[in-house]
């Protein structure tokens, strides 16, 4: 009788020893251990996922200020060479003085050159000066501004390595795929599972 339990006992330990190094082999290739098999696991919906090694965020560069420039036309005032309106009073008295010249005869006629002489030199001086307030000259300037640059630390896409059947891959995505990556044939990265 001590030989039969000794058997059954002996049995008994060996199936509890298969069974329990069985379920330590599932539970180490689920989680990427013994063989890496975790990385050709299928999904519930048959897909397959590799694990991610690695997720490495891509910032974008700050740039610094820049100068934007454009052309401009300006208009000014043209500068006045001759202030005191000589040339137009000049001018007036003389074509006012011809003027009064030719109307009446003897010491009116001389009045009436003075007159002509005055009123032009007047006329003139006046004609002059308005023309010097309103002429005006147009110039094309160049004009120059700093515009600030673009503010960096911005995360534009992750650089990502994942490990397929022991081979290590790397994809640019535009977000983090978590722990694991659904491939395609093994090889092509196609979407994320977290």
């Amino acid at each position: 009788m001590n030989r039969l339990v000794l058997a059954a006992l002996h049995a008994g330990m060996s199936a509890a020893l298969v069974l329990g190094l069985s379920a330590c082999n599932r539970d180490a290739n689920a989680d990427g251990g013994v063989g890496g098999t975790a990385q050709q696991a299928a999904g519930q919906d048959g897909a397959k996922y590799a694990r991610v090694v690695s997720v490495t965020p891509v910032h974008e560069q700050a740039s610094a200020p820049q100068q934007v420039c454009h052309d401009e036309v300006v208009t000014t005032h043209k500068p006045v060479q001759d202030t005191h309106q000589i040339a137009g009073t000049a001018i007036g008295a003389v074509a006012g003085g011809l003027l009064g010249n030719q109307i009446g005869g003897g010491k009116g006629r001389t009045l009436a050159t003075v007159a002509g002489a005055v009123g032009g030199g007047y006329a003139g001086h006046e004609i002059q000066a308005n023309h010097q307030a309103n002429a005006t000259q147009q110039t094309t300037q160049r004009k120059c501004t700093t515009v600030p640059g673009s503010a960096g630390d911005k995360v534009v896409a992750y650089d990502v390595s994942y490990e397929y059947n022991g081979v290590t891959r790397s994809v640019r995505m535009d977000h983090d795929p978590g722990d694991r990556l659904q491939v395609q044939e093994g090889v092509v990265a196609v979407s994320d599972a977290h």
